[in-house]
């Protein structure tokens, strides 16, 4: 079970740090662009941590408050509810 939820978090994570790349090489070029709401919806299914490493490899995103401080808080989220869900199907 956990094998299948961190290829999750992996496919995710890496799904939102390409799309960081990708927008940001579209944001340059000035081009259509990938909606924020598409990076939150990827970020709330297991890709935060993908989210903020392209947000910072790329320099992409990082004056926008609510990535900067949005993510860290969906991050702190999500490792509170796994923490409790393990602790309460996997220990008890």
């Amino acid at each position: 079970m956990l094998k299948w939820l961190a290829l999750w978090v992996l496919f995710w994570s890496i799904l939102d740090y390409v799309l960081m790349g990708i927008d940001k090489w579209k944001a340059r070029r000035e081009r259509w662009r990938v909606p924020e709401k598409t990076f939150f919806l990827v970020d709330l299914l297991g890709g935060t941590l993908g989210a903020i490493l392209g947000m910072y490899a790329f320099h992409h995103k990082t004056r926008h408050w609510y990535f900067k401080w949005g993510l860290p808080a969906i991050l702190v989220a999500q490792i509170a509810l796994g923490g409790w869900l393990y602790w309460h199907f996997f220990l008890a």
